[in-house]
């Protein structure tokens, strides 16, 4: 009896310690199936793009866009920044990275089957130093990481009158990380029945600095040879220095749209190159306006407008240049432009107003 009564008690015992068992079974299983238990901490995903320079600084923020040659990154420290593809990499962290590399990657596909066709149709001057691609990639190779373009405008006319309407024109510019470099150079030349009328050639750079909170300084030199400019018939050729020392705030910073507004100092010489011969300085204030928008159609709208005002003299005068850019290939682009200049104050100078149909190719 004792016998059978101790193996009545063991199994009592086991049967007590599975039925313990089996009411916190439930409450585990629970536990592993539901993820936001507490007991079950979960990685939150991340909320930024990380880019990562060739020599190892990182920068948290958001990528834009992805072009043929350039990151586009919105930086959570400083703005927007626009970095060579060959400077640096992006650690993909949004969803929306991927879409932008996507769209790099469609941009590039088109570009290729562009350079395709352009091969393609003009196959009999490839390797022709003329061609527009081979002269393309010839500047490309020349100018390294600058880029630019060429452009002309032409126009002849015979009748009662012959004319002859020229101009030249080459641009360049490079982006660092705050700073925009531009150099322009320009030749405009109009004969009317062996007269000739304009005889200009013209040079300027500009150097834009970028602070945080969206604020710019600039620098502008630029210099005008006249050679054929009257006064009351007589010939008053000469040779303008002016220099624009200024500041602005970036009123619109998007990828495809931006406005800056700014004052400026202006610093004025003029050397007058026919006889008799003279020096004159004088300053003027002014204020600026600049935009650039991104068109659909591959088109672009740039503009830059200066009123200028004397506190010396209280003489005023503005000027403005407004163009329109057509991209019809990679390397080949049409626009209209359209330029005034009235009474610039202090110097005594040629007021004009044109407008020009320009082909040029880029690079």
């Amino acid at each position: 009896m004792n016998f059978f009564a101790s193996r009545i008690r063991k199994i009592a015992a086991v049967l007590s310690l599975l039925g313990l068992l089996c009411s916190l079974a439930p409450s585990s299983l629970r536990a592993a199936a539901n993820p936001s238990s507490p007991a079950m901490p979960v990685l939150e995903t991340a909320k930024f793009d990380v880019l990562v320079y060739n020599d190892g600084d990182r920068v948290r923020g958001r990528l834009v866009e992805r072009s043929v040659d350039t990151w586009l990154f919105m930086s959570e420290r400083f703005g927007l920044l626009r970095v060579p593809l060959a400077d640096a990499k992006v650690i993909a962290g949004l969803p929306e990275t991927l879409a932008a590399v996507e769209r790099a990657k469609a941009e590039a596909a088109r570009a290729k089957a562009e350079k395709a066709e352009e091969a393609e149709n003009g196959s009999f001057l490839r390797w022709s130093i003329l061609s527009p691609v081979a002269l393309t990639q010839g500047l490309r190779d020349f100018f390294g990481p600058w880029h630019g373009r060429f452009a002309f405008s032409t126009q002849i006319m015979s009748g009662t009158t012959e004319t002859t309407n020229e101009m030249l024109e080459a641009h360049l510019q490079r982006k660092w990380g705050k700073d925009h470099v531009q150099l322009n150079s320009r030749y405009d030349f109009i004969d009317t029945n062996h007269v000739t009328t304009t005889d200009i050639i013209k040079g300027d750079a500009s150097w834009r600095h970028d602070f945080p909170d969206q604020w710019f300084s600039i620098y502008s030199p630029a210099v005008e040879w006249n050679r054929a400019y009257l006064i009351n018939s007589v010939p008053s050729y000469y040779v303008l220095l002016q220099q624009e020392i200024g500041a602005g705030y970036t009123v619109i910073n998007l990828p495809k749209r931006s406005l800056r507004v700014g004052a400026a100092e202006n610093l004025f010489d003029l050397w007058q190159t026919s006889a008799p011969g003279s020096h004159t300085s004088s300053t003027a204030e002014s204020l600026f306006l600049e935009a650039d928008w991104k068109l659909p159609w591959r088109m672009t709208l740039t503009e830059r407008g200066v009123w200028y005002y004397s506190i010396a003299t209280t003489a005023s005068g503005w000027e403005n240049k407004l163009e329109l850019d057509k991209k019809l290939t990679e390397t080949f682009t049409v626009g209209i432009r359209h330029e005034k200049r009235d009474n610039e104050p202090g110097v005594r100078v040629e007021n004009y107003s044109l407008l020009k149909f320009l082909m040029g190719i880029d690079f």
